[in-house]
């Protein structure tokens, strides 16, 4: 049995309208001055001014900051940690998806610790102890709430950073499905996917251990059900709150475990062509998955007996089931399912050329970079990754 080391956190409260309840959060905690994280989009739709409300009602002093955007880079990362340390905050929160959740976290390294980001990629380089930090996703995709990890971008080469250290988790987590009603429908459908990769790899990654499986598992069980139904039912109050725990749960077993190549096969895509990472990682995780049957087809039989389509597929190898559902929920949600169909594959690239090749190939070796490789179930080589990518095609 595998051995594992894991620290059960943060406080997490989850009902509709328990955004309201941030104020008496941040009281708790002893705040007086709140660094209230959120990007643009989340003010001009008015959840932020919900968030901010809760806090000002309770006494608190807010300071916003927005200057961000879709996958944090280091410089939202510098102009937030300035602005901090103009207004002086006691506690730190995250608004909204991975993005805010993460330039939150990447703020907190800096401004707690001094240095740039930089100084804190990989694991526990921390220097002292981070301000508290209160995390309220708006979506239902990443996770961050519940990781110790922050996904940064460096600016000049675009290579993604992930800066963990257990003093960047944060102290509490509020999770208030009202607030991804008003999610565009491709973003419901980017972060779902999202999830559901989560929720597959870290069940079969080489560092899963009894704790994680046990959120794996709940997590599968909430979206395999959950996602379909949020995607024609939008306004399903029920089927978002599946979406978001299981989000969540999924973000708990990779904080608890790790990802696999479906993740290092996506990071390349979006670094080099700007593919949303909903997208890229839900479009490579068939092929993961029939990669790795090889050695973990056992435990894919498990999560393919908890899918609601199971039994229409009785004489279908399990891994064959979750990768043909995969496609299938790509397709329901509008996504591509090849390569060659994204949305500004270039035109040069459609043809078997050795032009093709090569560049399949330059995505294969950093791919095999990515941190998440090492952890596959399954071993795979550069010359692995590279047929993974022509299959994808």
């Amino acid at each position: 049995m595998q051995e594992f080391d894991y620290q059960l956190r943060p406080r997490i409260l989850f009902g509709p309208n328990t955004v309201e309840r941030i104020g008496e959060l941040a009281k708790e905690l002893g705040c007086k001055r709140a660094f209230l994280v959120s990007d643009p989009g989340l003010v001009k739709a008015g959840l932020y001014a919900r968030g901010e409300s809760s806090l000002k009602n309770a006494g608190i002093v807010v300071q916003g900051f927005h200057d961000l955007a879709e996958n944090p880079t280091t410089d939202h990362i510098d102009r937030g940690v300035a602005a901090a340390k103009a207004f002086q905050p006691d506690l730190l929160l995250g608004l909204g998806g991975g993005s805010s959740m993460d330039c939150a976290k990447g703020i907190n390294f800096i401004y707690s610790c001094g240095g740039t980001i930089h100084d804190y990629w990989g694991i526990g380089k921390a220097t002292r102890s981070m301000l508290p930090m209160i995390a309220i996703p708006t979506t239902a995709g990443t996770g961050s709430e519940t990781q110790s990890f922050a996904l940064i971008s460096d600016a000049k080469t675009h290579v993604k950073m992930a800066c963990g250290d257990p003093k960047a988790a944060c102290k509490m987590a509020v999770l208030d499905p009202t607030l991804t009603l008003t999610q565009p429908n491709m973003v419901t459908a980017l972060t779902g996917i999202d999830a559901i990769t989560h929720a597959l790899e870290t069940f079969v990654c080489n560092k899963r251990n009894p704790m994680s499986e046990c959120y794996s598992r709940e997590a599968w069980q909430l979206l395999s059900r959950g996602f379909s139904q949020v995607l024609h039912q939008p306004h399903d109050l029920d089927a978002r709150g599946r979406m978001q725990l299981g989000a969540c749960f999924a973000g708990m077993a990779i904080e608890a475990s790790m990802l696999g190549i479906a993740h290092s096969l996506a990071n390349p895509l979006t670094a080099t062509m700007g593919v949303p990472h909903g997208q890229a990682v839900g479009m490579m995780m068939p092929h993961a998955i029939r990669f790795n049957s090889a050695v973990v087809e056992e435990r894919y039989i498990e999560l393919a007996h908890m899918l609601p389509e199971d039994a229409a597929n009785p004489n279908m190898l399990a891994s064959e089931r979750l990768a043909v559902t995969t496609t299938r929920w790509l397709q329901i949600a509008g996504l591509s399912t090849t390569l060659r169909g994204l949305t500004g594959w270039p035109s040069a690239l459609r043809e078997d050329t050795p032009a093709l090749q090569s560049f399949l190939m330059e995505l294969a070796v950093n791919a095999s970079k990515q941190w998440t490789a090492s952890f596959n179930p399954r071993a795979a080589s550069v010359d692995d990754l590279f047929e993974l990518y022509q299959a994808a095609l």
